[in-house]
């Protein structure tokens, strides 16, 4: 029997794949867009919600895309970036998520006049502002950023430069994210020779647009500590469970994949949830976890993927538990605090009923 969205909303989630600009509310769009003056295709929030989803529903790259002109448009002054990641922390911890990364490309909120600085401070303000929040109304939260570089930019290691600034002050890792196809990772190597010579956690979108070199560039040149989407590593994957080198040796090194279901549907992954490779990929063991990627765009939360691949699947609560901790020990915190987390999640698993 699957387990009901109202359970899996009582569990402690780990989102490590969560973008900021794919997340806002609705009527937050509205409000920001008048104050500047952007036009929106509906001044209705409830039906923007409808017209975000069905836009990125659509098949179409170009209204997908666009879909992001428009919450970027209202993130461009430190006002703005503050309140779009307190409000982040907050829809978060209402879905019981205990831990949540927030990934988001500084570069594409500049056209206000913020430095590079100054919008990264903003997003720690207002991650700090959601966090004091949510343990004032006893919903504790710790919520950390990824920033990112877009991959079909010019290289440059500005951004993973910010990042090790200020690993001790809320950014936890970096990312590139953007199209892949044409653009592979090893654009980025400078890069992440910089973050591997500051020792310094990241992850790479790969295997979610492209198939497996992209995914070998991430891994085997780039040395990513997570892959974003990973999800075409069911490509290397012969019919009868026999591994191929690449994914045997990603299992092997038990480096964490950051599923992001109803995402995947949307980009033509799979026609439903019970034919996305997750299946198979967690029944062979794999690090699996599970993320929303863009919950504005896909109209989700993370109680929701979960509960709709515990329909698809038949997962039960042991099941969930096991991608929250592969979660919980792929979050990008020092060892003693990625203990605590794990131990977090095990506990508000046991209050659910869960027993070993």
């Amino acid at each position: 029997m699957a387990v009901p969205i109202e359970i899996c909303r009582s569990l402690p989630k780990v989102a490590l794949h969560d973008h900021l600009d794919g997340g806002l509310r609705p009527a937050t769009i509205v409000e920001e867009a008048r104050l500047i003056g952007h036009r929106l295709p509906t001044d209705d929030p409830e039906a923007l919600g409808e017209w975000f989803y069905a836009a990125a529903d659509s098949g179409s790259l170009v209204r997908y895309l666009e879909t992001f002109d428009h919450t970027i448009a209202v993130m461009q002054t430190a006002a703005q970036l503050h309140r779009v990641a307190a409000e982040f922390v907050e829809d978060q911890a209402a879905d019981g998520v205990v831990h949540a990364e927030a990934r988001w490309a500084p570069e594409q909120h500049l056209t206000a006049g913020l430095s590079l600085v100054e919008a990264v401070e903003a997003v720690r303000d207002g991650l700090a502002e959601g966090m004091a929040t949510c343990a004032a109304a006893g919903r504790p939260i710790v919520a950390k950023q990824i920033l990112t570089s877009m991959r079909h930019g010019v290289p440059t290691t500005r951004i993973a430069e910010l990042a090790v600034a200020y690993r001790y002050d809320s950014v936890c890792g970096f990312d590139i994210a953007g199209a892949e196809d044409g653009y592979p990772p090893s654009r980025f190597a400078e890069a992440f020779d910089y973050l591997k010579r500051h020792n310094f956690e990241f992850t790479i979108h790969a295997g979610e647009a492209f198939g497996l070199p992209s995914i070998w560039e991430a891994v085997q040149l780039c040395n990513a500590s997570r892959l974003g989407h990973g999800v075409r590593l069911a490509d290397d994957i012969a019919a009868d469970g026999t591994l191929g080198e690449l994914a045997g040796y990603i299992r092997d090194r038990r480096i964490p994949l950051e599923l992001c279901p109803s995402s995947n549907l949307q980009t033509g992954i799979a026609g439903t949830i019970a034919e996305h490779p997750f299946g198979l990929l967690a029944a062979l063991k794999f690090r699996v976890t599970v993320s929303c990627d863009n919950r504005l765009m896909s109209r989700t939360t993370l109680s929701r993927e979960f509960a709709l691949l515990s329909e698809a699947f038949g997962y039960e609560l042991a099941d969930l538990r096991r991608f929250s901790v592969n979660a919980a020990k792929s979050a990008f915190l020092p060892f003693d605090e990625r203990l605590i987390l794990i131990d977090q999640v095990k506990a508000g698993f046991a209050a659910a009923g869960f027993t070993a």
